[in-house]
This record gives structure tokens, C-alpha cells and sequence, in this order.
């Protein structure tokens, strides 16, 4: 299908964009890849009659390094996560669940951003940024600020970002030599996950286990009172409220999350 008409502006700055934000409010979208925004538009299940295009930005990208934490721009490509040296010495997780990410065509156009603001729960980076206690940064017409991954997804395709705001980046703590385990079960390689997990250093997120990336905290604690992988596994699915699709009902997306959690706390082993 074609998209619905609408304006395009091209940003020359991150203050250009929140001004641009601000001029045309609830009629305005941001635009970086474009691989979550377009397909949507073209299905008609989002029309804005304004494009802000903030993909050209060059203080919008980059990863580098401060004190403790990887800082990554918001318009860094998927492909370049993955692929950077930094990420993979300080944070391997991230950097692996990057290269999972939709097929060649998209790590190369999508933006780890856009990933976060449109917050699918099935998407990779998501479920990865929260197991690795990373953080969002946002600003818009009142000045920036910094949102826990726990708490910047707030349900299904949404997240703290305010009216006017935009993400400019995002922290992720180094974990240099820190094992870390990464599960995904899928239809196929370039396919949304049925269900995922990620774990790292006592954390343990789910994709496709509720309406937001989710903490599986009983298995958490379970595995700080002593219990082993198999016997903290046991316990991923409480607390979470999975839907029902073609793909998986959900005592069997119960049933993935236990034996997904035991094979990536295994993986730390």
C-alpha cells in the first residue's frame, strides 16, 4: 500500500527536531531508519502528516565511552552496533543481540533509537537493554533527562518519552568478560521472537512475555538464594502475562520461557 500524504523536514540538530516537535505536536513523527515507521505507514496504521528526519544528525550517533558505560547514539545503525569493537569488548550481549536484529537490509538502515521508541516487546534490543540495567536518554522542550530501561517501556508500542521529546542516546554499563547467555526461539532467523531471553550478572529479561519487555524477577531471586539454573528456570513465567498468536498460545510460551531461561543461564556456566 501507499503511505497517507504528509510533510517532510529534515533536522539539522537535535534542538532543530524538538523544535519541529513542538511546531507541529501530535501530527509529527521522528524518522531515523525508518524500518519500524514506514511499514506501518504504508499498512495506514499510522499516518502523521509530518516527518521529522533526524537520521542525518551526526551528534545523534556514534558509541563511545564514559567512565564505566558505552554511550550510543540514537541513530546508530544496528549494523554498526554489532559490528563496533568497543561494544563487543565492553558489552558482548549487546553487541550480539544487535546482529539479530531483522536481516542485513535492516541492521544496515535501523537505529537502536528507533528500536527502543517504537517498543515492540518481541524486538531484540529492548529485551536486551533492560537485562543489561541500561538507561535512555530523552529531551525535548524542557530539558533532557535520563529513564531506567525498567522503567521506559510502559506497555504495548509504548514508552516515557513525553509530547515533544526525542531519545538522543542511550548508556548501557561495560561488562567486560561478564558471561552472559542469549536465547531466542524463531520461526525463522529474521523473525520476531516467539519468545526470548536475556541474561547477565543476576538479570534476566523476556521478549514476548507481556506487553513490554519484562524482568523475570522470581527466577532472579531464586537464583540469588541459591537455586541452580534448572530450578531458577522454573520460575520465568511468573508474574508475566504472554498473548496468543498463530505462532504460540500461552502455556507454550510459558513452557519456552523456562526451557529458553535454563539454556541462557546455562550459557553463563
Amino acid at each position: 500500500m501507499i503511505p497517507a500524504p504528509f510533510d517532510y523536514y529534515a533536522a539539522e540538530s537535535a534542538s532543530h527536531a524538538i523544535d519541529l516537535l513542538a511546531a507541529h505536536g501530535e501530527d509529527a513523527k521522528l524518522l531515523a531508519g525508518g524500518h519500524s515507521l514506514l511499514p506501518m505507514m504504508k499498512l495506514r496504521l499510522a499516518a502523521p502528516a509530518v516527518l521529522i528526519d533526524i537520521g542525518r544528525i551526526r551528534e545523534l550517533a556514534g558509541i563511545t565511552m564514559q567512565a564505566d558505560e558505552l554511550v550510543i547514539g540514537a541513530t546508530t545503525r544496528h549494523a554498526a552496533l554489532a559490528a563496533a569493537g568497543l561494544v563487543r569488548a565492553q558489552s558482548p550481549l549487546l553487541a550480539h543481540a544487535a546482529s539479530l536484529v531483522g536481516d542485513p537490509q535492516i541492521r544496515h538502515r535501523g537505529t537502536i533509537g528507533g528500536s527502543l521508541a517504537h517498543a515492540d516487546p518481541a524486538a531484540d534490543l529492548p529485551m536486551a537493554l533492560v537485562a543489561l540495567g541500561g538507561s535512555v536518554q530523552v529531551a525535548g522542550p524542557a530539558g533532557a533527562r535520563s529513564v531506567p530501561a525498567d522503567d521506559f517501556f510502559t506497555g504495548f508500542f509504548e514508552t516515557a518519552c513525553q509530547p515533544g521529546e526525542l531519545i538522543t542516546a542511550v548508556r548501557v554499563p561495560c561488562r567486560p568478560g561478564v558471561s552472559w547467555g542469549y536465547q531466542k526461539f524463531v520461526r525463522r532467523s529474521n523473525d520476531w521472537a516467539i519468545v526470548g531471553v536475556a541474561a547477565i550478572a543476576g538479570r534476566i529479561a523476556l521478549a514476548s512475555m507481556g506487553a513490554t519487555p519484562l524482568r523475570a524477577r522470581a527466577a532472579e531471586q531464586a537464583l540469588a538464594d541459591g537455586a541452580s539454573a534448572e530450578q531458577a528456570a522454573q520460575f520465568a513465567a511468573v508474574g508475566t502475562s504472554p498473548g496468543e498468536d498463530i505462532h504460540a498460545d500461552r502455556s507454550y510460551r510459558e513452557h519456552l520461557a523456562k526451557v529458553l531461561t535454563a539454556r541462557a543461564l546455562g550459557q553463563q556456566a
